[in-house]
């Protein structure tokens, strides 16, 4: 599938799903002016300093675990071109970095800048901590992305990035074992199969590793052709027989071809480090660690998820927005603009492979299928013949998402049969939507 072809195809899913998830208007309205989008986005732009110096603080999650350098670069061109602009970053682990969102915007010292997500944004907006951007150019982004995070024509966050989930895998320890290498056609009993050839616990060597977590559940009930929410989102749809059939997919790797969560699986860094040492055989995991192994002594590629009744990769979206109570709105806001649509963006997410930009120039993307390692960087926009977008149910998201990835532990671990853990994650969801 041709990268036009994929923009138009994949992207435009993600706008029928997305829209229809958020109150953002369907067609927002024009705040560029006469702004010519075939402008470059790398010249210094007015900060509405006055001439003075100023610090805007930017906290995110997004370059933690390998790419804290490569947005170190992004930020140095910024202050270039934007003399008079410091940006004071920190960087959070994913795991901790919403926890301490929230103990800030409830405390009121929130960063100027700050990372969020689709999923979170529609609650952080209607509650008013989400400054709105005037005059921002939106045209230079995909027109999808864009509208997810506007609010009757006006946008208060700017996509950042957007990516995709992938199989992960080692060819050499795929040839050793005499194990085909994986396919686009691949199923769930394919993988299991060479999961099972490739596991030597003796040997510390797993077969396959894939988070037992509510960010794969929704997949996997896609996959297997179910539903996690209902047609309207007012209600939980996974206590079914897909929504079973999928917790049995994720749970029943544990001890068998995948570590347990006594052996480490589940802690920071854990899979990581499996893969990058070269005793980890498959991975399911995103682009973004495309970084992490590009200095591995043995040979991997990827390859689209294996599905069950049908294909379903999961695309996540990521956004940065500036706080309603910034003391500096016009600095905080160029310094948004040029984290999400310069050229140097543009250039360093493409080289060093750390997910994808939200531009809408077709021409920079094309460049990304002609890198090296992995050599099938196909299968990332081939993914998107299928998508799965995480379940958005407002301020419950965060509980609701800790719910259900409570009761497959729970099950993984053998104390509750994996029909009562779904039956419970399914009541405690509703009981949320109330």
């Amino acid at each position: 599938m041709s990268t036009k072809n994929w923009l138009r195809a994949g992207l435009a899913a993600f706008l029928a799903l997305t829209v229809a998830g958020c109150s953002g208007s369907a067609e927002p309205e024009d705040t560029t002016g006469a702004t010519d989008p075939a402008a470059p986005t790398t010249a210094a732009v007015d900060p509405g300093t006055g001439g003075d110096e100023v610090t805007i603080s930017y906290t995110n999650f997004i370059s933690n675990g390998g790419n804290e350098e490569n947005l170190a670069t992004i930020v140095d061109a910024f202050e270039e071109a934007n003399p008079g602009i410091t940006v004071d970053v920190t960087t959070l682990p994913y795991a901790d970095y919403f926890t301490a969102l929230q103990t800030d915007l409830a405390g009121g010292t929130v960063s100027d800048v700050f990372d969020i997500e689709y999923g979170n944004y529609a609650a952080y907006q209607a509650n008013g901590v989400l400054a709105p951007l005037e005059g921002v150019d939106t045209s230079v982004y995909q027109a999808s992305l864009a509208d997810a995070y506007a609010t009757d024509g006006t946008s208060y966050a700017l996509p950042s990035s957007f990516s995709t989930v992938v199989l992960f895998y080692n060819a050499d320890l795929f040839d050793a074992a005499g194990v085909e290498h994986p396919t686009a056609e691949w199923t769930w009993a394919d993988e299991q199969a060479a999961a099972e050839q490739l596991t030597d616990e003796a040997a510390g060597v797993w077969g396959d590793y894939q988070p037992i977590s509510f960010h794969e559940y929704y997949k996997t009930v896609a996959q297997a052709g179910g539903e996690f929410l209902n047609s309207d989102g007012s209600a939980a749809a996974f206590n079914t027989p897909e929504g079973i059939a999928a917790a049995e997919w994720l749970v029943s790797k544990s001890g068998t071809t995948m570590p347990t969560a006594e052996q480490g699986a589940g802690t920071p860094d854990f899979d990581t480090n499996l893969f990058t040492e070269g005793k980890l055989a498959m991975w399911h995991t995103g682009i973004w660690m495309f970084g992490a192994a590009a200095d591995v002594d043995f040979a991997w590629d990827i390859a689209v998820e294996p599905s069950d009744a049908e294909q379903a990769s999961a695309m996540f979206s990521n956004a940065v927005a500036v706080s309603a109570g910034s003391e500096h709105p016009e600095a905080a806001q160029a310094f948004a603009e040029f984290l999400t649509s310069s050229d140097e963006m543009v250039d360093v997410r493409l080289a060093s492979g750390w997910e994808l930009p939200p531009i809408s120039d077709e021409a920079k993307l094309d460049a990304y299928l002609e890198q090296d390692a992995p050599a099938n960087r196909q299968a990332v926009f081939d993914s998107l013949d299928g998508v799965a977008l995480a379940p958005s149910i407002g301020d419950a998201q965060a509980e609701m998402q800790d719910i259900v990835t409570e009761e497959l532990t729970e099950a993984a671990a053998g104390r509750k049969s994996v029909a009562d853990a779904v039956a419970s994650a399914e009541e405690r969801v509703n009981a949320l939507l109330g």
